[in-house]
């Protein structure tokens, strides 16, 4: 790898005097003696190809070849100020990288806002999401795959927070013959019915949490395609209600009055896999999930 000939300092030097107007600023702005910045700044120039500076008056202004330059100074420096930023934060024990799992019933814009909130402060810190369901929230844990998992279970010897609450109303399409019924519909005229459930990701378990025992079964990996199914009419399906609040505001679905209970109801949990142990880049960026989710 070829070093460069023009050093860090000596670009830092060369924005300073531009930015401030005069090499006698500059020498005061960076605390050095002006024949020192008069110094950098004739190294610079001897190992620039084209002139960067030219004389007016007292005064220097920049070449056109200085202006494109001093373009490429300011990205480069401001570059240089997040590795070093970088390095700060891992010095101070900071990790560099979080993996969040976000069981499929957890809405996904608390999370989204609570990440935006969080990389205002912290733009260098990488985030890692593992969208999961059933049992593969479990594994994320067990398995060490995240540091946070927020969903609707504690696998046994994992201390929680209780950060929320979701509802999952069975909704089916306004054109479903459910959707005509004037009346609470039972569990058992529910399993003549059509079914669309979400498919456990876990690999080690297998959940059938939600399925009703219906003759007819549709199995799909995400909510947002067991939307799309219900939508055209092809069966019900229990889904988070801040999943398709637009739809149901909208009258694209319609909710299915139940005898046994109007709505499926559970908590939401936040754990971290190192329990007590979590880094500090980790419980920051919980807190900040934390307080969307504990708000809607």
């Amino acid at each position: 790898m070829k070093i460069p000939s023009i050093s860090i300092e000596q670009w830092a030097i060369f924005k300073t005097v531009i930015d401030s107007g005069s090499f006698a600023q500059a020498a005061i702005e960076l605390n050095k003696s002006q024949s020192a910045i008069s110094y950098a700044i004739a190294k610079l120039e001897q190992s620039s190809p084209a002139p960067l500076l030219q004389k007016d008056g007292r005064r220097s202004s920049l070449t056109d070849a200085g202006q494109v330059m001093y373009r490429h100074a300011s990205n480069l420096l401001a570059h240089a100020q997040k590795v070093e930023d970088h390095a700060l934060y891992l010095a101070s024990g900071w990790q560099s990288e979080v993996t969040i799992a976000v069981d499929a019933v957890v809405g996904m814009q608390a999370i989204i806002c609570g990440l935006r909130a969080f990389s205002i402060e912290h733009p260098a810190t990488r985030v890692r999401i593992l969208e999961t369901s059933l049992s593969s929230s479990d594994d994320a844990l067990l398995e060490r795959q995240a540091d946070i998992v927020y969903g609707p279970r504690v696998p046994p010897g994992f201390l929680s927070s209780t950060v929320g609450t979701f509802e999952m109303p069975c909704v089916v399409s306004p054109d479903h013959v459910l959707a005509q019924l004037d009346r609470a519909v039972t569990s058992d005229e529910l399993q003549d019915h059509r079914q669309i459930v979400l498919r456990d990701s876990g690999t080690k378990r297998n959940q059938d949490a939600g399925w009703l025992k219906a003759d007819q079964r549709w199995t799909v990996s995400y909510f947002g395609t067991t939307i799309q199914i219900v939508k055209q009419g092809l069966g019900f399906a229990f889904i988070p209600i801040s999943h398709i609040k637009h739809e149901l505001e909208h009258g694209l679905l319609k909710e299915v009055s139940l005898s046994m209970s109007s709505r499926r109801s559970a908590t939401i949990y936040r754990i971290f896999s190192a329990q007590e142990q979590a880094n500090p880049a980790v419980q920051s960026i919980a807190s900040f999930i934390d307080a969307q989710l504990m708000s809607n």
